[in-house]
């Protein structure tokens, strides 16, 4: 299915998949196709359902379980946060400091699908949400950063950068400057590593949309992107 997703890993209880375009995980109100309805064409009549989201501009690893078991058994380890976690964001402005953590209260307005992040020392409403981030590469005018969610929350990552200075390129919702070609933004789930029950370990790493010069900047030569 070349432009919508490539398969990364697969065995007998689970496929993950690269999501490279801008579809939602699960079918919404929008009445387009989504990635399950992709993934699931090539498993005609078998069970696949997703064991956690992505934002629909949203590129990069998402796990389909195909067992209610394998189906269980993830969705409990994403709640209790035993999966690792790694994106990759490139934001028009530089972080200051270049590593740390960032910790806000985040409180969704449903009707306008976006989360707004405040202080987290204030109290109030709005659920915890924590995530660690470092600079990894620099253009001239972006920056690539290697982004570690603590806590899973919806648009957590965008609404946190953004709210501390430095926006997802695309990401017109949450203050950028202006769109890309592909619709995607540029935040990206470079890499899940779990444990299933029979202890084996998958760690898998997706590479960014082909279609964005930029992410082949970074991946050949982060630190010197012209």
């Amino acid at each position: 299915m070349s432009g919508i997703f490539d398969v990364i890993y697969e065995d007998g209880e689970l496929v993950v998949v690269n999501k490279l375009a801008a579809v939602p995980v699960l079918p919404d109100k929008s009445g387009d196709s989504s990635l399950k309805d992709f993934v699931a064409e090539l498993r005609p009549g078998k069970f696949v359902e997703p064991a956690h989201r992505l934002d629909r501009r949203t590129s990069g690893a998402v796990a389909f379980a195909k067992t209610k078991h394998c189906l269980a058994t993830l969705s409990e380890a994403f709640r209790e946060r035993r999966v690792t976690k790694t994106y990759w964001a490139v934001t028009e402005r530089a972080p200051e400091p270049s590593s740390g953590t960032l910790t806000h209260r985040l409180v969704h307005d449903k009707r306008r699908n976006r989360a707004k992040a405040i202080p987290a020392d204030g109290g109030g409403e709005g659920d915890i949400a924590e995530l660690s981030y470092e600079l990894v590469g620099k253009s001239e005018r972006y920056f690539l950063l290697a982004v570690r969610p603590l806590s899973g929350r919806t648009h957590q990552i965008r609404a946190q950068l953004a709210a501390a200075g430095f926006p997802v390129r695309g990401d017109l919702k949450y203050g950028a400057r202006r769109s890309t070609r592909n619709g995607l933004i540029m935040l990206h789930a470079r890499e899940l590593s779990f444990e299933m029950p029979d202890r084996r370990l998958v760690d898998v790493i997706a590479d960014p949309p082909p279609d964005e010069p930029l992410w082949e900047a970074f991946l050949t030569d982060p630190q010197n992107v012209n």
